[in-house]
């Protein structure tokens, strides 16, 4: 997944109201996008490296929107807005190989009255719904975690894949973790016991876990390594 313009890096000064944060660009100060609704825990560090891309569409009221933030030695991805386009072309591409080649893939697909999931999947065989988390947060060693924050919404998403399930559908959700330095997966039950105790459900349930690391270059982030999860009961 490419970014639509050239990264341009520059260093944090603070986040505020939620999606706006502002950005040090050599002699000046600029306010860009944050389009990440999480805490982004670990990564609010006055003047670590960030990057930002710049838009050319006009009627915009920020015109610069954060991209990526370095933890460390580590590149983050914090755009969540990108995650599904990552995990869309991975599809394409044939990346993840727990889905055949040549499956039809329709994205924002409705479930239910209140529902939509991110992916319908569909081959001669299966029809699948995959539902897609983006991952930022890491305390420990090479260890990733989700939710960075209590997640209302990510709970009732786990139940609809269950339903979905005892409908004949294939249920699939997938971690990507928008980081090149984890080697493992596991849910923060610390931050969120509710989405914990809902996702061990899910995976009794037949809820499918999959989790992947990504690839970082001057021009965009792809779909990398399959990572370990481990479930804390």
């Amino acid at each position: 997944m490419n970014f639509e313009n050239k990264l341009i890096s520059g260093l944090f000064v603070k986040r505020y109201k939620r999606f706006f944060i502002d950005v040090r660009l050599k002699n000046k100060v600029i306010t860009a996008h944050c389009p990440n609704p999480g805490s982004m825990m670990g990564l609010l560090n006055k003047n670590s490296k960030v990057w930002i891309t710049e838009s050319l569409n006009l009627k915009r009221k920020l015109k610069y929107t954060l991209q990526i933030i370095k933890d460390r030695k580590s590149k983050v991805g914090v755009n969540t807005h990108i995650t599904n386009k990552i995990v869309f072309e991975a599809l394409q591409k044939n990346l993840i190989k727990d889905f055949k080649k040549g499956i039809k893939i329709i994205n924002e697909k409705r479930f239910g009255l209140n529902t939509r999931f991110d992916f319908y999947l569909e081959d001669k065989k299966k029809k699948i719904f995959l539902e897609v988390k983006n991952v930022t947060l890491k305390r420990k060693n090479q260890v990733a975690e989700f939710p960075d924050s209590i997640t209302s919404r990510g709970t009732k998403h786990l139940n609809e894949l269950i339903n979905a399930v005892k409908k004949g559908y294939d249920s699939y959700l997938l971690f990507v973790i928008q980081r090149e330095d984890c080697n493992k997966f596991k849910i923060a039950k610390d931050i969120d016991i509710d989405y914990s105790k809902t996702l061990i459900k899910a995976v009794k349930n037949k809820v499918k876990i999959l989790c992947y690391d990504c690839k970082f270059s001057s021009k965009g982030i792809k779909l990398n390594n399959k990572i370990k999860f481990h479930i804390n009961e």
